[in-house]
């Protein structure tokens, strides 16, 4: 007689991450009605002007359905290692966490550790890879589900649910549709693992690429550079760090611009109108559309141009960002 295959919400599933981008993985699992019995998190950190204590989304939303929250500083020490073992999990879903899992970690529940991971591996491993792909000029993007090994990023690859990049697409839009892309192949895999029907992909690791973890000094606009390659950074750094340069000696944050025909000196001024400031780049042009002055909050150049024209003189120069 054939066993039956193991019914996936009778699995003990500890689920570890920390942005939004985790949480909305760790609803959909709830809402699949599988049993957490328990969510691993950063722990809480100074936040704001005020550096007060901010918890995780994760954690706000374990909280809210009641689900007993860890939060080491670290998991290579016997100790954290001794309570997740007591917890008898199955199964480890780690998405975002932040944390390294060391090898005796990941031999600690009974179907090892998968990760959702927001890039179409073995392409941009690491901290930052949607912004990254944007940066890069990519055309797709995607969330690889993987199982997990001591290496970043290296495990045999269970599952991937692909999205193309369009030429407006930001950060945030595509941190948004890969956070609904991610649970549904999640689950898929979890319910592949529980039946014995699902093997990992090894990755070629000729093929690797590594997204580094984003700075504000990425997000510095170098007006020498094309106009395209700076349209892809501003697209790849809104909503964080926002591209930055320099107007009037003070920081100018760009949220918004389109590529266009335009020749001359690097950061000069050739057009200021309703629609956009237009500013030479090493090659072509750009036209701002969106900006965020000292003191201001974003706005589109339209309002700008309203109220501050003047202070947009065609044939000035913008600085390069600090």
């Amino acid at each position: 007689m054939n066993s039956q295959p193991e019914p996936i919400n009778s699995l003990r599933l500890v689920f570890a991450g920390t942005p939004e981008f985790a949480a909305a993985h760790l609803s959909a699992l709830l809402a699949a009605g599988l049993d957490i019995v328990a969510v691993y998190t950063q722990p809480d950190r100074p936040a704001g002007r005020g550096q007060k204590l901010a918890t995780s989304a994760v954690k706000q939303l374990a909280v809210q359905h009641g689900l007993p929250v860890y939060q080491p500083q670290t998991l290579r020490d016997a100790d954290a290692q001794a309570q997740l073992a007591a917890l008898k999990p199955d199964l480890m879903v780690v998405v975002a966490y932040g944390l390294i899992l060391p090898q005796a970690v990941l031999d600690i529940p009974r179907l090892g550790c998968i990760n959702s991971h927001a890039s179409l591996l073995p392409r941009w491993r690491g901290a930052a890879p949607i912004q990254r792909a944007i940066e890069a000029g990519d055309s797709e993007s995607g969330v690889t589900v993987m199982q997990m090994e001591a290496g970043l990023d290296t495990g045999p690859m269970l599952l991937k649910a692909a999205t193309p990049i369009s030429c407006s697409d930001t950060g945030g839009a595509l941190h948004d549709r890969l956070a609904e892309l991610g649970p549904p192949a999640v689950i898929e895999a979890i319910r592949g693992l529980a039946s014995g029907s699902l093997h990992g992909e090894s990755q070629d690791d000729s093929q690797a690429t590594y997204a580094h973890k984003l700075g504000k000094a990425d997000a510095r606009i170098d007006w020498a550079r094309p106009a395209t390659e700076l349209d892809c950074m501003i697209r790849a750094f809104n909503p964080w760090p926002l591209a930055h340069a320099r107007w009037q000696d003070q920081p100018l944050k760009v949220w918004q611009a389109i590529p266009e025909e335009g020749d001359g000196e690097p950061g000069q001024i050739l057009d200021c109108s309703r629609s956009g400031l237009l500013v030479a780049c090493g090659e072509q042009a750009l036209r701002l559309t969106r900006l965020q002055l000292p003191g201001g909050r974003p706005l589109d150049f339209a309002d700008l141009y309203n109220a501050r024209r003047e202070q947009f003189t065609v044939g000035s120069l913008l600085g390069n960002g600090l």
